[in-house]
């Protein structure tokens, strides 16, 4: 019995991790909108959009790559145009 809830302890904690590691949580307005991460990592495990523009999000490169334009066009904080040209500009710097 010891040894089957030391396995589903482990199992939830590792089931936590991941979920920790392979999400971003994005919190814009009062929600929080998981993102998944391209890999597992604590960059930007949390991201507050509150008081940022828009260039200052989409100016992330991890964000961006993992789809926070999409996200934001989901909610309404940014239209479609508005997405592509951020990813435009800033996908141009980097190459």
């Amino acid at each position: 019995m010891r040894y089957i809830k030391k396995v589903i302890f482990w199992g939830v904690i590792i089931t936590i991790a991941y979920f920790i590691l392979g999400y971003h949580y994005i919190i814009i307005g009062r929600s929080v909108i998981p993102l998944k991460k391209a890999s597992l990592s604590l960059n930007y495990t949390i991201y507050n959009t509150k008081g940022k523009t828009n260039k200052t999000i989409m100016a992330n490169k991890e964000l961006r790559e993992d789809g926070i334009g999409d996200l934001l066009v989901e909610q309404g904080k940014m239209t479609p145009d508005d997405r592509d040209k951020w990813l435009d500009i800033f996908n141009a710097k980097n190459d």
